[in-house]
């Protein structure tokens, strides 16, 4: 029998989150520290329930000993109201993607989105300048990116999104955030004036994804002196990445991010200081098997 501590039972809350990665990371690097580490996706879609049973879902698995939760789209607003606090950073952005069960019962929600984005864009961009950044997308993962970039320092960030209302409402709460930054609103059709002034660019679109193929603006926009930061990693290279490499620019693929969040989760679980770089390799190993799985299913049809 192993003790409370050699052991956790971790669940993933999300509409069609079968095909997460994020499992087998959780299992593989419990198994490195000597855990028995059990990691099961909740799947709305599976179980054929509204994002609203997301209450219902956290108080079932803190009864059935569960020691913790990943959250995903589209419960991470919902869940807030269901939990007994939720940190600094997770209340200032208004969502919730990682949650802890606490030996008395008491649940915790932390947003590992923002920091997962801040730990890898550290990392992988040392050095970046961060005078002016464009990000594009101001949805929910490009509200908690948009976090990270003003957390780590960006001084003059231009947000731009195919909602401009959306675009202005999120520029407008993250400047009363950060007031020392500047923080705005910019349109599609001025894409071509705010690069060319920009440092750096972040994309936070679905455009890249397998079932969206091409690039979110004109890759001939960047020069070498820009940095491009994608958070899409299926495919791992997206053409924005590889045509943003051709240029001479710096690059920040989306797999980064999806393992930042990751890392940080498993350490907000357990307490210890997970392995970043082996959960990226493992990762990456993840991909490499799914893409060979892919061109089986291609080359069989």
């Amino acid at each position: 029998m192993s003790l409370p501590s050699e052991s956790y039972l971790i669940g993933l809350i999300g509409d069609g989150v079968t095909p997460s990665l994020t499992p087998a990371m959780h299992e593989r690097e419990g198994a490195a520290h000597g855990l028995l580490y059990l990691y099961r996706p909740i799947d709305l879609e599976v179980l054929g329930l509204p994002p609203e049973s997301v209450g219902e879902l956290v108080r079932a698995a803190r009864s059935l000993g569960y020691n913790g939760l990943n959250i995903t789209h589209p419960c991470k607003q919902l869940v807030i109201g269901h939990l007994d606090e939720v940190d600094e950073n997770a209340a200032r952005l208004g969502a919730v993607n990682t949650v802890v069960v606490g030996a008395d019962g008491r649940t915790v929600g932390h947003n590992t989105d923002f920091s997962g984005f801040l730990t890898a864009f550290r990392a992988g961009l040392p050095d970046a300048a961060l005078g002016r950044v464009v990000q594009l997308g101001a949805g929910g993962a490009g509200s908690a990116v948009a976090y990270a970039l003003l957390t780590a320092g960006v001084r003059r960030l231009t947000i731009v999104d195919l909602d401009p209302a959306r675009a202005g409402e999120r520029a407008a709460e993250l400047a009363a955030l950060f007031p020392a930054a500047s923080v705005t609103a910019g349109t599609t059709p001025a894409l071509a004036t705010l690069l060319a002034e920009a440092d750096g660019v972040v994309h936070c679109t679905p455009v890249g994804m397998a079932a969206h193929p091409g690039t979110p603006f004109d890759t001939s926009l960047l020069t070498p002196r820009h940095w491009v930061a994608d958070i899409v990693y299926r495919p791992i290279e997206t053409q924005l990445v590889r045509e943003a490499r051709a240029i001479g620019c710096r690059v920040l693929d989306g797999g980064r991010m999806a393992v930042g969040q990751a890392v940080d989760a498993f350490r907000i679980f357990t307490g210890l200081e997970p392995d970043a770089e082996r959960m990226r390799a493992h990762f990456l190993a993840l991909i490499e098997e799914e893409n060979g799985r892919g061109a089986l299913a291609a080359g069989a049809a």
